[in-house]
């Protein structure tokens, strides 16, 4: 068979057959009288298991060994390969995502999308001044998700309040966003989650917090129920109380208790809370003496009647705090 009957059955142009030729991956079988290449059966064969490696990824150095070296294994060249494709879908999906953030600003010219694919960088930049400019700078720019990726993984202190800051002012989306991270495997990732839905107004993120008030994690629960606190949710009590008992944002807690107390019912629900956690046994002395500060902050009959009967409280730092506060209520 010529090379031309040849390049049109294989699909393989005359002109690659002629360069695989040069490099000793495909040789003719034979010639014709006038000197023709001419192809048998095998050499058509061997043009197919070229095509075929070359699809899969492999040099043309690579298959030339693959196809004439008696000894070869292809085990560890298909794990080069898989490594290799795994790292140019990486760098694909990447670019992909880049450009449908730039495609969702609706850029009117080649400057604005040059400003989003600068400002991009900018949040991607090693310098965490960079990051945090571009934080700064982003909030009408930078797509919300982007804005939320950078969140998620960001580590500098500075810069995370610069996002979260973008983030409260970016408009819709960031929220549901946000709620992926909530449900990460890695607890920082859920802490900058929880703490930028704090900052975030709308019933959207509020309902999200008020779902964190039941995660398994300390650190949602606990950044969940300062927000919602601070919102007027009293769905946020027990986690407070239990804010105030482990000694971790305790002033933070008892101040959204306090706001929380706002007519006489709500007061008296939060200090029978307080009271309780008093009551158990298992509340240590430091413990005590942060519920019985708290209930400073919680007007009503019914703090102070608890705090009447810590009058007598076998803890004597207890007692001692209790008398002091029902004096600054006497006074006042």
């Amino acid at each position: 068979m010529l090379i031309g009957e040849v390049a049109r059955r294989s699909g393989v142009s005359a002109r690659m057959l002629r360069h695989y030729e040069s490099l000793g991956l495909v040789r003719p079988s034979g010639r014709t009288r006038s000197g023709y290449r001419e192809y048998s059966g095998e050499d058509i064969q061997r043009i197919f298991h070229v095509e075929s490696l070359r699809a899969m990824g492999l040099s043309l150095r690579e298959i030339g060994r693959a196809l004439d070296d008696p000894g070869f294994t292809p085990s560890a060249l298909v794990d080069d390969l898989i490594r290799r494709t795994r790292e140019r879908i990486a760098v694909e999906t990447e670019l992909l995502t880049r450009l449908r953030r730039v495609h969702a600003t609706d850029p009117a010219g080649w400057e604005d999308v040059l400003q989003v694919v600068t400002l991009l960088g900018a949040l991607g930049s090693k310098s965490a001044d960079a990051r945090q400019r571009a934080a700064l700078a982003s909030v009408d720019e930078v797509p919300v998700e982007a804005l939320v990726e950078a969140a998620l993984g960001e580590g500098d202190p500075n810069v995370a309040g610069a996002l979260r800051w973008a983030l409260a002012r970016s408009g819709g989306g960031g929220a549901a966003l946000l709620a992926e991270g909530l449900g990460s495997p890695v607890a920082a990732v859920r802490e900058r989650a929880v703490r930028s839905l704090a900052e975030m107004s709308g019933g959207e993120a509020t309902a999200l917090l008020r779902n964190a008030l039941a995660s398994p994690d300390d650190t949602v629960r606990g950044y969940a129920a300062l927000a919602l606190g601070t919102r007027g949710e009293a769905d946020a009590v027990p986690v407070l109380v239990d804010l105030v008992v482990a000694g971790t944002n305790d002033t933070d807690a008892a101040d959204a208790l306090s706001l929380l107390a706002g007519d006489d019912a709500a007061a008296d629900r939060i200090a029978a809370e307080l009271v309780d956690r008093l009551a158990r046994d298992t509340t240590g002395a430091s413990a005590r003496g942060r519920l019985t500060q708290a209930l400073a902050g919680v007007p009503g009959a019914g703090s102070s009647r608890a705090l009447q009967e810590l009058l007598h409280d076998e803890d004597r730092a207890v007692a001692l705090t209790a008398a002091y506060l029902l004096q600054l209520r006497d006074v006042g």
